[in-house]
């Protein structure tokens, strides 16, 4: 219709820029194309603006990252202080994990940026407060923190480039692998697929909840 691709422009324009929608949308551009297609233009676009409006709001690319960033830390549930601490612990990565899969660009920002923000600091802060009033020494929770973040970061990249996304494609994929396989060539691949991964019920999410386990049942805070 002649007039409508101003008219959406017009629309999107009335609605003050800010910095905040400037970053939610550059997250929405990454969330669909990947961060390659985070261009200046490309996050104006769908703001209907100039790319040189954005400078109002942000520094550049980089001070776009970093609000993206710590938007991602700011979607993480903060542990609870009064929490167990394995429950808390439990409880954010299970939630980082989450925030990880819908931003699948964020995973291998998360812990890159040399200005972090204030989601970023008080989350942080709080994981660190958590394993302190359980007793935790300044060394043994910096050891906690970069062993299950460790292993959050690594299932969560593992997990993003599975030829799968649930039971139903896994199916496929590992009948698909069997069928292919010379007969009686890889028996412990072949019974790990039939008497693990293809039986009804499989979440392939739930290696995540075992490795976590194993973590924190591993963890102690110092003795006195």
């Amino acid at each position: 219709m002649p007039g409508g691709g101003r008219g959406r422009r017009s629309a999107s324009a009335r609605v003050p820029l800010s910095r905040e929608r400037v970053i939610r949308t550059a997250m929405a551009v990454a969330d669909e194309k990947g961060p390659a297609a985070l261009t200046m233009r490309a996050i104006a676009a769908p703001l209907g603006v100039e790319a040189m409006s954005l400078y109002h709001h942000v520094a550049g690319r980089e001070d776009i990252l970093d609000g993206m960033v710590d938007a991602v830390f700011g979607e993480i549930e903060l542990p609870p202080p009064a929490m167990d601490w394995k429950s808390a612990m439990r409880q954010r990565a299970h939630s980082a994990r989450a925030a990880l899969r819908r931003h699948p660009w964020a995973v291998g920002l998360m812990d890159s940026r040399t200005r972090p923000g204030p989601a970023t600091l008080r989350h942080h802060d709080a994981v660190l407060g958590v394993l302190r009033g359980a007793g935790f020494s300044v060394p043994m929770a910096a050891h906690a923190i970069s062993l299950i973040d460790s292993y959050l970061y690594g299932f969560v990249l593992q997990e993003l480039t599975l030829p799968f996304s649930n039971s139903a494609e896994l199916d496929e994929v590992a009948g698909a692998i069997l069928r292919d396989m010379p007969a009686d060539a890889y028996p412990h691949l072949t019974e790990l697929a039939t008497e693990h991964a293809l039986k009804p019920g499989y979440d392939y999410g739930d290696e995540f909840t075992f490795g976590l386990a194993l973590i924190l049942d591993a963890l102690h805070p110092d003795e006195d």
